[in-house]
């Protein structure tokens, strides 16, 4: 069975927008539910290995070696002058997203870069990353005060942002392109342990993703990661964005998923 050309009922609301056509001109094959499922599970194989391919990359990214960055950086940030470990804000390690907001740049003052401003929409609340001792930070060449007005206008608030005012962009790769780098620091030490750019950072914003480029990952015990790394349980540390710290919800989190465990293993074992 073939299907059918599906009208759209509102063509002239959608007029704007290109990608909404009068009739969508569709030749798929329709099937049952169970050739559906059949289907599935043929495609489920090879989003698995795609899975298992990427977690292999991303080990191999936490093998990478470590650049020693020499020179002191400096940023203007909304409490003031900030160095490159100031960015850091206490944690471990540090992911610097070079954001195209500026003179010269298309939509400058009211907007970033249209392809910046989609990643920072998609930018997920950065307590998880804080969570594992991970710091997301944004920078462009922007002055604070139209960083500020432009992070109230989009919804922003919640990803700290810098100003460049060195050679940061251009020693990292990032002065004519957006990308992101990721660093760790071993007391006031700084390492630049990675680096996307391009079709790279299509990936970024969830923060999963985030986890995969740095140095340490997820930092969770299934991961193949080098002796010594820090690892705890899958979804023990896991909590609401808003209750980092809060031991009561803490301690109700952990006995949920050990509860859940406990069912599920039970479950394998009758099976």
């Amino acid at each position: 069975m073939r299907s059918k050309d599906f009208a759209t009922t509102d063509n002239q609301k959608r007029k704007d927008n290109p990608m909404k056509t009068t009739e969508l001109k569709l030749d798929q094959k329709v099937v049952s539910a169970k050739e559906w499922e059949t289907a599935r599970q043929q495609l489920l194989v090879k989003e698995k290995e795609l899975t298992r391919a990427r977690d292999a990359l991303a080990a191999e990214r936490r093998r990478m070696p470590w650049m020693a960055v020499e020179k002191k950086y400096k940023f203007d940030g909304p409490r003031g002058k900030a160095s490159l470990l100031d960015l850091f804000d206490g944690r471990r390690q540090l992911i610097v997203y070079r954001a195209f907001f500026e003179p010269g740049v298309v939509g400058w003052p009211e907007h970033a870069c249209v392809g910046c401003s989609m990643v920072a929409d998609q930018v997920a609340h950065p307590a998880h990353l804080n969570a594992r001792d991970t710091t997301l930070v944004f920078a462009s060449r922007a002055p604070q005060t139209d960083i500020e007005r432009l992070k109230a206008r989009m919804s922003w608030q919640f990803i700290p942002w810098y100003t460049i005012t060195d050679g940061f962009d251009n020693d990292f790769g990032v002065d004519e392109w957006h990308g992101t780098n990721t660093f760790i620091r071993d007391g006031d030490r700084v390492f630049r342990t990675y680096f996307i750019n391009n079709r790279g950072d299509e990936q970024m914003g969830n923060t999963w993703n985030y986890l995969d480029i740095t140095a340490l990952g997820r930092q969770e015990e299934w991961e193949n990661s080098p002796k010594g790394y820090p690892k705890t349980s899958p979804y023990e540390w896991w909590r609401w964005h808003d209750e980092y710290g809060n031991d009561e919800a803490s301690a109700k989190v952990l006995e949920q998923v050990r509860r859940g465990r406990a069912a599920e293993q039970a479950g394998s074992e009758t099976a």
